[in-house]
C-alpha cells in the first residue's frame, strides 16, 4: 500500500508557490541536509518599519510532501507578523494540506524548523533549546537527530511510540541502531508500560522477478498519468536490480522542474516498492 496524498498535497507539489530565494532577504533559515535526504532553505523580507512578512520563498530538496509542506507554509505566513507566523505549528501545516500520511509528518516539522531558524536569524537570536545537557547529543547519526529534538517533539506532539518518533523526525528509520536509545527516552518521559510497542518488522528482500512488474505497474498507472496531464511523459529504459533508468519525454524533457519530478518518482518507488531503489534519468537511449 502506498500513501494516500490529498489533492491539496498534489497541487502544492506539482504547482508549488513561492519557489526560489527572496532578493536581499531579512531572514534566512536552513534546515536538514541533502545527505540526509531532506533540505530546506526559507528566506523572507519584512515591510520597512514593521515585522510583517512581505515576501517569502523556499528552496526544498526532498519528497513531494516536503515540497508541498514548504509551499503551503509560505502561503500561510505571507502578510502575517513574525510572532503570528511563529504560532503556526507543524500540525497546522499538515492540516492546511488536508492531512499528511503519518510517515510524512517530518516534512511539516522541517517547515516549522526552517521558519523558526529564519526568524531567529532576522532577530539575531539563537533558536531556543531546552536546558538539557543532552540537547546536542546526536541519537540518530543516519539523519543527524539530537536527543533534544526528540524530547521537544515528544512534548509538543504527544509522541508515544518509536514509530511516532520516526514519523516526525526520521530518527530510527535508517540503520535502526538508535531505536533502543529512542525507546529509552520515551520510557523515561511516559513510563515504560505506556510506550512498549513491537519493534518494526523488516520486510523480506524482494527478488528481481517480484520487483520488475511492480515498478512497471506503478509507473504506468500512477506516475505517467500525472505527467501526461501537463503534456509530459516518461519512457522506462531499463531495470537493473534496484536501479531504475528512465527518459523524460514531452514537456518533461528539459523542464526546469525535472529534478523535482524525478525526485518525486524515486520517492514513490522507494515508498511503495523498495526503499533501496534509485532512479537514473538519461537524455538519450543508446
Amino acid at each position: 500500500m502506498g500513501w494516500n496524498y490529498t489533492e491539496e498535497v498534489k497541487e502544492h507539489f506539482f504547482n508549488p508557490k513561492n519557489v526560489g530565494r527572496v532578493e536581499n532577504p531579512n531572514g534566512i533559515g536552513e534546515v536538514g541536509s541533502v545527505a540526509c535526504g531532506d533540505a530546506l532553505t526559507l528566506t523572507f523580507s519584512v515591510e520597512e518599519g514593521t515585522d510583517i512578512i512581505k515576501d517569502v520563498k523556499f528552496q526544498t530538496f526532498g519528497c513531494g510532501s516536503a515540497i508541498a509542506s514548504s509551499s503551503i507554509l509560505t502561503e500561510m505566513i505571507k502578510g502575517k507578523t513574525l510572532d503570528e507566523a511563529l504560532k503556526i505549528t507543524n500540525k497546522d501545516i499538515a492540516d492546511a494540506l488536508g492531512g499528511l500520511p503519518p510517515e510524512k509528518m517530518h516534512c511539516s516539522v522541517m517547515g516549522r524548523e526552517a521558519l523558526e531558524a529564519a526568524v531567529a536569524n532576522y532577530r539575531g537570536e539563537k533558536i531556543d533549546t531546552e536546558e538539557d545537557e543532552d540537547e546536542g547529543r546526536i541519537v540518530c547519526y543516519c539523519f543527524g537527530v539530537t536527543e533534544g529534538k526528540i524530547r521537544k517533539l515528544i512534548a509538543e506532539d504527544g509522541l508515544k511510540t518509536l514509530e511516532d518518533v520516526t514519523n516526525y523526525t526520521k530518527a530510527g528509520g535508517g540503520c535502526t541502531s538508535c531505536q533502543d536509545d529512542i525507546q529509552a527516552v520515551l520510557d523515561e518521559i511516559w513510563g515504560e508500560q505506556e510506550t512498549q510497542v513491537k519493534s518494526p518488522v523488516k520486510k523480506p528482500a524482494m527478488t528481481n522477478l517480484q520487483r520488475i512488474p511492480l515498478i512497471q505497474e506503478l509507473l504506468d498507472n500512477e506516475v505517467r498519468p500525472m505527467l501526461q496531464k501537463d503534456g509530459g511523459d516518461l519512457e522506462l529504459v531499463d531495470i537493473d536490480g534496484t536501479r531504475v533508468i528512465i527518459r523524460m519525454v514531452g514537456h518533461c524533457s528539459g523542464c526546469k522542474a525535472a529534478g523535482l519530478t524525478s525526485g518525486w518518482i524515486q520517492d514513490k518507488l522507494q515508498e511503495i516498492i523498495d526503499p533501496d531503489i534509485t532512479l537514473e534519468v538519461v537524455e538519450e537511449v543508446l
